[in-house]
């Protein structure tokens, strides 16, 4: 479950965030204030009714900002880009990169879970499975949890209801080569046991994570992120940069562009927010005035 943890929320470590998922930024030249949303990408949508401010804050903007402009990632486009990547190119297969009691274990669980055998697709990619497992592991023991229902999509689409601008921070492709590209086949194969390997210790963590989002805990976010077991199993320095540090860096020089051109409501993954890497200070950095809203 780290590698999601990680993958979902950024290291807290400067900030205190005191329970806040929504922040307005003003200042530096803004003529009207923006505004930036945590959300956690598997949480139930229910969470827009108790967040204090938040539909008065997204009615007083003009546009949606989110990693990426959700209505392509259904776009067929967008499904044979998957496709291509998901897939082992070179002559790898699962059952190289698995001992046979490995093997068996990844196999029972898609067998059992995403309803296929590892000798249907022998050059799928670890990193998709264990993607997919999450995703289903979340539909089955998380109340609630509806993944046609996510807090990005809602947004982007009830801007488009009011003829507002969608902008994407990231391209599918780069999110993509994120997912399927950055660690080697044997880390991503190493990454799925360590999740399949304790199925119910996964499951726990991502009630645990679902429970301190819908308190608006990105403190207690931040501890279940930071928690280590001292194994292989535990994010490297470089996972941690590639997912979470250079991205917030990139956002941040995006950022005073966009929301200079019209009040922007700001969508991202809760936990991008805080500490000292993290969205909010980088945009205090730049000259903002950034605090919760209340």
């Amino acid at each position: 479950m780290k590698k999601i943890l990680i993958a979902l929320f950024i290291l807290f470590t400067a900030v205190h965030t005191n329970a806040q998922l929504l922040w307005r930024i003003s200042g530096n030249g803004l003529a009207k204030p923006s505004y930036v949303l945590g959300t956690h990408h598997l949480a139930p949508l229910s969470i827009i009714d108790s967040i204090k401010g938040l539909h008065p804050a997204f009615d007083s903007t003009t546009q949606v900002i989110g990693e990426l402009e959700m209505s392509e990632v259904q776009s067929p486009a967008a499904m044979q880009l998957m496709q291509q990547e998901m897939m082992i190119k070179n002559d790898t297969t699962l059952k190289m990169l698995f001992n046979p009691e490995q093997y068996s274990l990844v196999n029972n669980f898609t067998k059992t879970n995403l309803g296929f055998d590892l000798s249907q697709m022998p050059k799928l990619k670890p990193a998709f499975i264990l993607n997919n497992a999450v995703v289903v592991l979340y539909m089955k023991h998380v109340n609630n949890f509806n993944p046609q229902e996510q807090l990005d999509s809602y947004f982007q689409t009830e801007a488009k209801k009011k003829g507002e601008k969608i902008i994407a921070l990231e391209t599918l492709e780069f999110q993509f080569n994120l997912l399927y590209k950055s660690s080697s086949l044997h880390r991503q194969a190493e990454l799925l046991l360590c999740e399949l390997s304790d199925v119910d210790k996964l499951v726990a963590n991502a009630k645990r994570l679902t429970k301190a989002y819908m308190n608006q805990n990105l403190e207690g976010m931040y501890k279940l992120s930071k928690e280590r077991d001292n194994t292989n199993c535990d994010p490297t320095q470089e996972e941690i940069n590639l997912m979470i540090d250079t991205r917030n860096q990139k956002w941040a020089n995006k950022l005073p562009a966009l929301i200079s051109t019209a009040p922007s409501f700001i969508v991202v993954g809760a936990l991008h927010l805080p500490g000292k890497e993290g969205l909010l200070n980088l945009l205090k950095q730049e000259g903002y005035t950034v605090e919760p809203v209340e």
